[in-house]
């Protein structure tokens, strides 16, 4: 038997080196790591060029909003105004902020024909509503040919009849809500609560009235009446300047300024308003002009963005500190 049978040749080589395990292994993820960085560049591609379309778009959607609006204040036109929920500081439709600029342009624009402001407002802040109704005034004198009309629609109560009364005329639905003149000042007192669960309220202060108002606190005889004071000096405010607004078309009664409300059909049989009609029927009967152009100063898409990426931030930090404060105390 030939020795060659026990000792086999090894398979003649190809001439190319095998690589071992490990090396295969570098080159794969080497492979999977150059793969990935080209996904990723071509995805953060994608989305810078998505990003400039949206804002080219919005950059043109702006500016022909803008021209139209442009085009359309050549011409004769009705100038609305809106005034939408409370009236309060803050750049919403109901305050003075946003409100007045507003007015401002609408009675300078020789092409407006008449003004009109819509409400729909259940009241608010006294120093806001008085400050529009002031500027109302004041712009009135400056163009006293220019008529200011009020369009009341579901509710014009509190701070927004305070706006109203500035107006020429008012109009209603028979069936909105109008009055409400009055003042308030309202809150909560726990001091009875924290007597049965016994829990002492500790409040130092520097001044005997610093504490006025506190709801852990009781209120004196004499916070009371310094209370009711200023409630009936605002309220005196209120009276005079509906008093002055509506002149002899108001019909007195006890209730008139008790603070109650009524429907618009009632409202004008007291005098508290002039007459039913709409933004419409006021553009096209009244001022012999239908094109209504909105002079409102209405939240833009970006300020809305802002806000909303501002509160999302905010809630975000909040609930890291809060997280942050717990974890320490545990």
């Amino acid at each position: 038997m030939n020795n060659d049978e026990f000792n086999p040749v090894p398979p003649a080589s190809s001439g190319k080196p095998m690589k071992d395990g490990w090396e295969r292994e570098v080159i794969e993820k080497l492979a999977y790591a150059s793969l990935r960085e080209q996904r990723s560049r071509r995805r953060w591609g994608i989305f810078f060029k998505l990003s400039t379309l949206v804002v080219a778009l919005l950059a043109i959607a702006v500016l022909f909003n803008f021209n139209k609006a442009e085009v359309e204040m050549l011409t004769a036109h009705t100038a609305l105004i809106d005034i939408d929920g409370t009236i309060e500081s803050g750049g919403g439709s109901g305050a003075a902020e946003s409100v007045i600029p507003a007015l401002n342009k609408a009675f300078a624009d020789t092409a407006a024909v008449g003004i009109i402001l819509r409400i729909n407002s259940p009241g608010g802040s006294p120093v806001q509503a008085g400050m529009i109704n002031d500027e109302i005034v004041r712009l009135h004198k400056a163009h006293p040919k220019k008529p200011f009309y009020v369009v009341v629609d579901e509710m014009c109560a509190s701070g927004g009849y305070y706006i109203a009364v500035a107006a020429d005329r008012i109009y209603v639905n028979k069936a909105s809500i109008v009055g409400s003149i009055g003042v308030l000042m309202d809150g909560f007192g726990f001091t009875g609560l924290m007597e049965k669960v016994g829990v002492e309220r500790r409040l130092q202060t520097a001044g005997v009235n610093k504490g006025f108002m506190d709801p852990f606190s009781p209120q004196s005889d004499k916070q009371k009446a310094y209370a009711q004071e200023m409630l009936d000096e605002i309220h005196q405010q209120f009276i005079d300047v509906v008093r002055k607004g509506r002149g002899k078309r108001l019909k007195e009664t006890q209730d008139t300024f008790s603070g109650l409300f009524w429907t618009g059909s009632k409202a004008v049989e007291l005098g508290l308003a002039d007459g039913f009609g709409t933004v419409e029927s006021i553009a096209r009967d009244e001022f012999k002009a239908e094109d209504i152009v909105d002079y409102t100063q209405h939240e833009g898409l970006p300020e809305r963005v802002l806000k909303k990426f501002g509160a999302a931030m905010g809630a975000g930090a909040m609930k890291s500190m809060v997280s942050g404060t717990g974890s320490h105390l545990r």
